[in-house]
């Protein structure tokens, strides 16, 4: 396969059943299972024995009546946490996320010119209908790392629009109130930790790691596991590469048969529809 133009990401995602995910042993369990499939399989996998496991908090934004969600649009916020404490920084991502990339391409995130972000025009790739299967969904991100989120919105989404212009020309009514999805009580305490680096081919080398959603410690909701690289210029046209990261996530899925969850994204769970 050849990476579609203006691809900058490609990440690969499976959501894992949520039972005993807050135990160690458990991580441990499924990391072990995936270093020996990946020495079965010949990738390489440098594996993380003492990994940190980092803290933050989830939660989105859009109208009552989810107008940016029928936009194919998410407004995604999240807090870093150190033990209790809250950062009084948080991560704000703005994406257009849906099944065709020019659809995606052609909305633009871009937050005004103040306010500093990285774009990424990613590739998601996930399980298809049955194992061994894989689709594509793409998201169009600009994605701002460090603000105080009273910048951002003052609860009405003509504030959202003073921010990121684009939302301006989806239509919808800049008086309506913006609230978090799902009310505070929606709000996820996620735990990430990276288990290591794969290595397809020359310049593809993706980051690996799992994420777990609880509602609180004790509480998981899911886990997803992802691995993830970045495409550029050098690595672009590494056909072979690419095919071997697609062939070896359907080969994955095989092989974690009875961790998996079904479902697409962890952001459909929280609307509680599909994506």
């Amino acid at each position: 396969m050849k990476t579609k133009h203006g691809i900058t990401n490609r990440e690969f995602k499976l959501l894992i059943k949520p039972e005993g995910l807050d135990r160690r042993r458990k991580i441990t369990a499924l990391s072990d299972q995936i270093l020996a499939f990946c020495k079965k399989k010949k990738v390489d996998f440098f594996h993380l024995d003492n990994a940190n496991t980092g803290l933050r908090t989830v939660y989105f934004y859009d109208t009552p009546g989810e107008h940016l969600r029928l936009n194919n649009v998410i407004l995604r916020v999240r807090e870093s946490r150190q033990n209790v404490w809250v950062d009084d920084y948080c991560e704000v991502t703005l994406k257009c996320r849906t099944h065709d990339v020019e659809h995606a391409s052609n909305f633009d995130p871009t937050p005004k010119v103040s306010l500093k972000s990285r774009m990424r025009l990613k590739e998601e790739l996930l399980r298809g209908d049955g194992l061994g299967t894989i689709r594509s969904i793409y998201s169009n991100n600009s994605i701002l790392d460090a603000v105080p989120l009273d910048k951002i919105t003052d609860g009405t989404v003509g504030s959202i629009m003073k921010s990121f212009p684009g939302i301006g020309k989806l239509g919808i009514d800049r008086k309506l109130p913006i609230r978090m999805v799902g009310g505070k009580a929606n709000k996820i305490l996620e735990a990430c930790l990276p288990l290591g680096n794969l290595v397809f081919g020359d310049g593809v080398q993706a980051h690996c790691d799992i994420a777990i959603w609880m509602r609180s410690v004790g509480d998981p909701i899911v886990g997803e596991l992802a691995f993830s690289y970045r495409v550029n210029n050098e690595n672009r046209e590494q056909v072979a590469a690419h095919k071997r990261a697609d062939q070896f996530f359907k080969k994955l899925q095989v092989e974690l048969a009875d961790w998996l969850e079904i479902g697409s994204t962890k952001t459909a769970l929280v609307y509680g529809k599909p994506e």
